[in-house]
């Protein structure tokens, strides 16, 4: 059962939401790899002609958590869009679960910097559509549980704060069994308390279900917190400068100091002086 909808005099609860204890019922998902093999996207023709990407290769093992970072305009939500399916490369090729993607692919789920939520549907309605129709409601209820949304459901989304918007946007593209989670900056336009909340949120969530990650993100903070590697990307056109794996092991605390070198050496790479 859905839990009924109360109302509430107060939608900023993130404070004291809190994360769902594991039950014998947890989904899990069927990770994904990915690979990218000297993909380049452009757009435009002639003179107009921008490359945004070439000759990108890429390797995402299952159940990998992979962020990509780089300067603004550099590529990093075309190449999730090509991952995703909803562009199409101008060379090369992108395969998922070691198939080729050439169109819209099932097998892959996106979540935006915006929830997106239809704000006449509910959030239990909002994240149905995520199961393609295949979605009971006792598995819905399952995964607002696991996002920390137990007893949200029967509420629309201008009744509930951004951050638990985004935990239904997250639960929408989860239902449908994703081989693939894709991040375009799901959380930079949450508050900063907000943002760390669903970080954790994040961490949680792939740990129990095995979701392979690609996350688009302008914070290295963010990214040397969440992230297996970081990706970065050079500027337009450039592709991929450097990777580096974040070997400091889960649980991780953001204060830890074994994270300090990475840290410097990624905000080096941008200029910044630390």
């Amino acid at each position: 059962m859905v839990p009924s909808r109360t109302p509430t005099s107060e939608p900023d609860v993130e404070d004291t939401m809190t994360i769902a204890p594991p039950t014998a019922h947890d989904p899990r998902l069927a990770p994904a790899p990915v690979r990218l093999r000297s993909v380049s996207k452009s757009f435009g023709r002639g003179r107009q002609r921008i490359d945004v990407l070439a000759g990108v290769s890429l390797d995402l093992v299952p159940g990998e958590i992979v962020a990509l970072l780089g300067p603004s305009g550099c590529g990093k939500s075309t190449l999730l869009r090509l991952v995703a399916g909803l562009d199409q490369p101008t060379a090369g090729q992108v395969f998922v679960d070691d198939h080729p993607v050439t169109g819209i692919d099932p097998r892959c789920a996106i979540v935006f910097q915006e929830p997106r939520l239809l704000p006449w549907r509910t959030v239990t309605s909002n994240v149905r559509l995520g199961g393609r129709g295949r979605a009971q409601d006792a598995e819905i209820a399952e995964w607002l549980d696991l996002v920390g949304l137990t007893g949200f459901g029967g509420h629309l989304p201008k009744e509930i704060s951004g951050g638990m918007a985004q935990r239904a946007a997250l639960a929408r593209a989860l239902i449908g069994h994703p081989g693939v989670l894709l991040l375009d900056e799901p959380f930079a336009a949450l508050d900063a308390l907000t943002r760390l909340t669903m970080q954790d949120l994040l961490v949680d969530v792939v740990n129990r279900t095995g979701a392979t990650v690609l996350l688009v993100t302008h914070d290295v903070d963010e990214a040397v917190y969440l992230a297996d590697r970081v990706v970065v990307l050079g500027q337009r056109g450039e592709g991929v400068v450097e990777q580096l794996d974040v070997t400091v092991p889960r649980p991780r605390h953001r204060s830890d100091p074994s994270l300090a070198p990475l840290r410097q050496t990624l905000l080096r790479r941008f200029g910044i002086q630390v």
